[in-house]
């Protein structure tokens, strides 16, 4: 089974980790300038989740500064692939990417797993002041229809 970790962001970073008792992968994200990064892997989870999901394809785009990364998910029927590939630089030249971690599992099991850490990011987000540290707002919005989307199963 999949964990994933989204630690409370300070000063404008957030540690996030990936662990499935076979692979591991813990590194920091920075809030720009993928400031909508948060929101979008929601909408893509959420749309992973969905019984009829818009693609079977999703890529989203992080850093660390000056690494970046893509989070790449692929859907095949029940069964979900995230691969996490890591650039030196922001120039991200596909020669020069590497695969920092890979996980396949089912789409239930990998979208409860970010569903719970989502859960936790949301449960602390005042305690954590949240939108000061992570200088973005709470994607309260996508987490919502994320959410919904859980609950219609």
């Amino acid at each position: 089974m999949l964990e994933v970790s989204f630690n409370s962001p300070q000063c404008g970073w957030m540690s996030i980790g990936f662990d499935d008792g076979v692979n591991e992968f813990h590194t920091t994200t920075a809030h720009a300038p993928h400031e909508l990064a948060l929101p979008e892997l929601l909408r893509i989870l959420s749309s992973i989740a969905a019984s009829n999901p818009s693609s079977n394809e999703y890529l989203l785009k992080w850093n660390r500064d000056p690494e970046e990364f893509d989070f790449r998910f692929v859907r095949d029927g029940q069964d979900l692939l995230l691969e996490i590939y890591q650039y030196p630089t922001d120039e991200r030249d596909a020669a020069e990417r590497e695969l920092v971690f890979s996980h396949h599992g089912t789409v239930t099991d990998v979208i409860r797993s970010f569903a719970e850490t989502f859960d936790q990011l949301y449960e602390d987000r005042n305690t954590d002041e949240f939108e000061f540290n992570w200088r973005q707002p709470f994607p309260h919005t996508e987490f919502g229809e994320f959410k919904r989307v859980l609950e219609r199963g």
